[in-house]
């Protein structure tokens, strides 16, 4: 299945459009995490183990996404948008959500 940004997809031709979907991913990090994030913030450099929660995160949300437009007989997801946000009591929770329009294309 292809998944895009684009809105078309070279080379093919979008023969059906399916509808709007959406993929979401709710992901907590936990207190080791956030204690060693505290002390990169500190000192400098990157969080690994952030980026790494927030990768899964994306992943999820783009599996979900495909999930999604492969049951509404899509073959294709196009003009994909990610959105990140934090949510819950002190922020503590990561979600990610997808979203584009599911079309058939040959």
């Amino acid at each position: 299945m292809i998944l895009t940004t684009t809105n078309t997809i070279e080379g093919h031709v979008i023969t059906e459009y399916h509808g709007v979907i959406t993929g979401e991913a709710i992901i907590g990090a936990n207190l080791f995490k956030d204690i060693f994030a505290s002390i990169t913030d500190l000192v400098g450099g990157r969080s690994g183990s952030y980026e790494r929660v927030l990768r899964e995160a994306k992943e999820n949300a783009m599996m979900e996404l495909e999930h999604h437009a492969k049951g509404l007989g899509a073959n294709a997801v196009v003009g994909i948008d990610l959105d990140y946000e934090t949510i819950g009591h002190s922020s503590s929770m990561l979600m990610v959500t997808a979203s584009g329009t599911a079309v058939t294309y040959k």
